[in-house]
C-alpha cells in the first residue's frame, strides 16, 4: 500500500477586500455571538477584525483533519444576521487554500502552510471594495460601513494583520490584479503537484525573482 499523499496547504493573508482567492475562508470561523454582541454588530460596533473574534482552535483542527485526508464540515457565516447558518462539506484535496486577514497570527495555524502569501493591496482600493461588498451584498448602510472601517477595521489591520506580513513567503502587490505574480504562483503550485513527495526538487527554493513589480522571498 503506497504512502498517502499529503496536501499542499497554502495560506493567503492580507487586508480586508484585498482580492484574495477564497477556498476555505477564515470568516467561516467567526465565534458565535451572544445577543449583546449581535446588537453591536448591527450598528458596526463589534470588532470582526480583532483576533478574539475568531475560533482559531476550530480552524486549526479543521486544517489538521484535511491534512490527514479526512472530510470536514465547516460553518457558513451569515453577515446579515451575524450568526452561523448551515454548514459546508469539504472533501480532502491535493491543494488547500486558506484565506483570511489573520491566518498568520496564530502560530499553530501559521505552521500548517507550505506556502504563505500576503496580498498587499492599496488601502483606498480595499476600502472601495469593502464599501461595495458591504452595502450591496450585506445590505449595510453606508454610514455604518464607513464608521466601522474608521473605528474597527483600519486600526485592527494596522495592529494585527499588517505585522503578520513578515511571515509571508510571497508578497503580492496590487492583489488579484497582479497577473504576473499570480501566473508564477500557479506554475509553482503545479510543479509541486507534479513532483513526487520526498524528491529533492520538491524543496528547492526560488531564490529571489524580481520583475520590477514584485518579489518572491524564499518560496519553497
Amino acid at each position: 500500500m503506497g504512502k498517502v499523499r499529503l496536501p499542499c496547504i497554502i495560506g493567503v493573508a492580507g487586508g480586508p477586500a484585498s482580492g484574495k482567492v477564497i477556498t476555505i475562508p477564515m470568516e467561516s470561523f467567526y465565534k458565535e455571538l451572544d445577543a449583546d454582541e449581535r446588537a453591536k454588530a448591527a450598528v458596526g460596533e463589534y470588532d470582526f477584525d480583532h483576533p478574539s473574534a475568531f475560533d482559531f482552535d476550530k480552524l486549526t483542527d479543521t486544517i489538521s483533519q484535511l491534512e490527514q485526508g479526512k472530510a470536514v464540515t465547516i460553518p457558513k457565516y451569515d453577515f446579515l444576521t451575524s450568526t452561523r447558518k448551515g454548514t459546508m462539506h469539504l472533501e480532502p484535496a491535493d491543494v488547500i487554500i486558506v484565506e483570511g486577514i489573520l491566518i498568520f497570527y496564530d502560530v499553530r495555524l501559521r505552521n500548517k502552510f507550505a506556502m504563505k502569501l500576503f496580498v498587499d493591496a492599496d488601502a483606498d482600493i480595499r476600502l472601495a471594495r469593502r464599501v461595495r461588498r458591504d452595502t450591496v451584498e450585506r445590505k449595510r448602510p453606508l454610514s455604518i460601513v464607513l464608521a466601522q472601517y474608521t473605528k474597527k477595521v483600519k486600526p485592527a489591520f494596522e495592529e494585527f494583520c499588517l505585522p503578520t506580513k513578515k511571515w509571508a513567503d510571497v508578497i503580492i502587490p496590487r492583489g488579484g490584479e497582479n497577473d504576473v505574480a499570480i501566473d508564477l504562483l500557479v506554475q509553482h503550485i503545479q510543479d509541486l503537484l507534479r513532483t513526487p513527495r520526498g524528491s529533492p526538487e520538491r524543496t528547492k527554493a526560488i531564490d529571489e525573482i524580481v520583475d520590477g513589480k514584485f518579489k518572491v522571498y524564499g518560496l519553497h
